[in-house]
């Protein structure tokens, strides 16, 4: 489907689809394509992955459809976008939804999967060592992003302090305009950016609002934090979307 004259302003490409289940099966296909040829290029791939009700259904293909299972899981790191500020355990934890829909299914080393570690006083910074020891170029390889109907994207917020940050990787995350449970913990643009292929999966009427705001305000990352994604080429940024998101066209 085309992308309709008032989206136009978002940056990137836009992938139309009739549904949510049409526009989970696009984006595995070409995350799973993505991955394939980082691993045959670099012999391992970094993911990051965010939490939410939009990517459940996604990760739950990933995981049982025969199309994906041939992805080389045993060569793959997980890591997460954002996490909640919650006990282990905690159902509201978005590593407890990736573990079951994903983690669980897939043949893929423990020690593969990078769980932040939000109980942690310096946890953001041991999330961020980490990170940096693992990418031997300083990029995550695909990136899983969301929005909310507030235009956040990860644990980036409205007007919270994160979105100003130009170096660290991994931050907590607080303030009014915050979700709880908070604070949260989450990386930031300098390495979202980075990222060499960047998806953002938006499905349901109550993203419609939000995707119109940031189109017709391309460059208030305060107001809406979702325009903050601004890789260098913006081929790298390809928007997933259901035709309920889009709205008429």
């Amino acid at each position: 489907m085309s992308a309709p004259d008032d989206l136009r302003g978002l940056r990137g490409k836009l992938v139309i689809e009739a549904s949510p289940e049409a526009v989970a099966q696009q984006l595995a296909d070409d995350l799973v394509l993505s991955l394939r040829q980082r691993v045959e290029e670099a012999g391992t791939a970094h993911l990051a992955l965010s939490g939410g009700t939009s990517p459940q259904g996604l990760y739950q293909l990933l995981a049982t459809d025969a199309r994906y299972a041939a992805n080389d899981w045993a060569r793959t790191h997980l890591w997460l976008v954002d996490e909640r500020c919650v006990a282990d355990g905690d159902p509201r934890l978005n590593f407890a939804m990736i573990r079951s829909a994903l983690v669980d299914k897939i043949p893929i080393p423990p020690t593969q999967v990078h769980p932040m570690p939000v109980g942690l006083v310096d946890g953001d910074r041991r999330y961020e060592d980490d990170l940096r020891r693992a990418l031997a170029d300083g990029r995550i390889d695909v990136a899983i992003l969301g929005m909310g109907p507030d235009g956040h994207t990860a644990s980036l917020f409205p007007y919270s302090p994160a979105l100003d940050e130009r170096e660290r990787w991994v931050r907590f995350n607080d303030g009014e305009r915050v979700l709880e449970p908070r604070p949260r913990m989450t990386l930031t643009y300098p390495v979202l950016c980075a990222t060499r292929f960047l998806a953002v999966l938006v499905t349901g009427a109550s993203k419609h609002a939000a995707l119109l705001a940031a189109a017709h305000a391309p460059d208030d990352l305060h107001a809406h934090p979702i325009v903050g994604i601004r890789p260098a080429d913006d081929s790298k940024l390809v928007w997933y979307l259901d035709r309920a998101a889009v709205g008429s066209i």
